[in-house]
This record gives structure tokens, sequence and C-alpha cells, in this order.
């Protein structure tokens, strides 16, 4: 436990799904809020398998879970076993976030914000851009949504053909924007890669625990890219300080993850926590100096 608390028949349950769940940071930094601002709730993970989704979002029901946050794979395979989705999110095709209105369940995308605001913090440039995005999955759909009306050109590359040819023809059928889709390869990136302007790294590849794992070869970077990896755990993937290495400027997924954390926690308890606060407690939990 990160802190000494006392739970009774009334504190209520926000969590996170998903698979795997073990290396989440979710739990530190939501109970930091929770304890901060005096709240009878409580934050859990549960490893939901794909094959049990349904079942889980049933339970949400069943238990009155009143908040639950999605990670990867159940981005997008969620929203159908949902009474709503907010438009918004509905034009990115993937949810991470889910409220309990009594039994009504409401889908929502803070991905796309949280992942702008730090792309912004962070001094990244995104007008007239080039993006080349590694994955397709679901932080992929909300990256595209957050970039497409400054980017100058979207390049998505996941090892699965049709996934990335599928996601490609959805934005360009709700956004007006420059996108096409290939087929990762290494003689793609290489060739793509010297005009890009922005590397963003969209898929597990380098979490925890197989974080000697990178998604391309350090070869094919060069010190004119700016490399953002939603990663955030380790805090600094071998991706990112290989491009450190080279004079890249970087931005991992911690930013990304306490904004997108912030915006379900005001949702869910209309209370806004500390940003400082949850990313503090992230760090602090890392032993981070």
């Amino acid at each position: 436990m990160l802190y000494k608390n006392t739970f009774s028949g009334s504190t209520k349950t926000f969590c996170l799904i998903g698979n795997p769940v073990e290396h989440s940071f979710s739990p530190i930094m939501h109970n930091a809020a929770i304890k901060k601002l005096g709240l009878d709730y409580v934050y859990i993970a549960f490893n939901v398998h794909p094959t049990n989704l349904g079942e889980a979002i049933n339970g949400m029901r069943a238990f009155g879970i009143k908040g639950m946050n999605v990670t990867i794979p159940h981005k997008e395979t969620v929203i159908k076993f949902l009474d709503e989705v907010e438009d918004v999110s509905l034009k990115i095709g993937a949810i991470n976030t889910i409220k309990n209105e009594n039994g009504y369940l409401i889908g929502r995308n803070t991905d796309a914000a949280g992942a702008r605001k730090a792309l912004i913090d962070a001094g990244c440039q995104i007008s007239g851009k080039k993006v080349l995005i590694l994955g397709a999955g679901g932080v992929s759909r909300a990256l595209c949504f957050v970039l497409a009306e400054e980017a100058e050109e979207i390049i998505l590359t996941d090892i699965f053909e049709e996934k990335v040819k599928e996601l490609v023809r959805e934005v360009k059928d709700k956004m007006d924007i420059n996108i096409s889709g290939k087929v990762s390869s290494d003689d793609l990136i290489s060739k793509e890669i010297s005009s890009t302007d922005i590397l963003i790294n969209a898929t597990p590849i380098g979490m925890h625990p197989k974080t000697d794992a990178t998604p391309i070869s350090k070869d094919f970077l060069h010190h004119n890219l700016f490399v953002f990896d939603v990663v955030y755990n380790p805090l600094k993937t071998r991706l990112m300080n290989e491009a450190m290495e080279i004079g890249c400027k970087t931005l991992g997924g911690l930013d990304m993850l306490v904004n997108q954390g912030v915006l379900a926690f005001q949702w869910w308890t209309g209370k806004t926590p500390k940003t400082d606060l949850m990313k503090k407690s992230i760090i602090d939990f890392l032993g981070i100096k």
C-alpha cells in the first residue's frame, strides 16, 4: 500500500482494465489524488483478457464501479459494450475512460487531450510537420485526431497490413489530413524517417518488463527528430535514450498518462486533482530524484 487508509462499506471504486496491467502507474497517481482530496474512494487495476471484456464491463455495472480506465488492448473493442460514447470519442474510434451513471455507462477519450497538452508543454511544433507513427491501435487513433488539424503529413505503420489500412480509411473519412498507411519494415522506416520531423512510438514495444526492446534501430534516427514514446514504464525507454544520445528532443509517456488521468478524475468526481501531485507520486514511487 502506498499509504495507510481506512475503507468501509461506503468506499467507492475506480479501476483500470487492460492486459497486462502490472506495469501501470494509474493506481499510484489516482490514489495519491484521492488521498489529497480526502475522498472515500480507492483505485485498483484488473487484468482482463480480451475474451472476458464483456463480462468485465457487466461487472462494472454489477459492482457499481464509478469510473474505469481502459488500456491496451481494449480501447477500441470496449465501445460495443457501452450505452453511450461521446461524439468526439466516436470520431476517434477509441475510448480510455468510462463513467458509470447508475448503471448507464458512458465512454470518453481523454488520451487525445492528454497527448496534445504533453506535446505542447514539451515545445513540440506540430504545424507543417511530417509525422511517422509506429502502431495503428487505440493510441494512434487519438494521436491522429490530435495531429490532424496541424500536421502536414501523417504516415502510419503497423505489422498488420489490414489494421493500418483500416485505420487510414477511418481517419480519412472523418478528418481532413494527408495520411497514408504502410506495413512496417526496416526498409520503409529507413526511407521515410529521413524526411520525418516527429517520430511517435504508439506501440507497447519497450514497455516493462521488456525494456531492452525498441521499435526501430538507432541507426535510423537523426538529430532533427522530435521523438515521442507513449510508453511510460520505464520513464525513459531504450528508444528515448538512444534518441537523446544523438541529440533528439524527446518526450516520454508519463505526461500524457498524467494529463489524461487528471481529465478522467475530473469527469468522475467533479473535482480537479493537482497535476504536479499525480506526477510526483509516480516519480516518488520509482525513487527518482
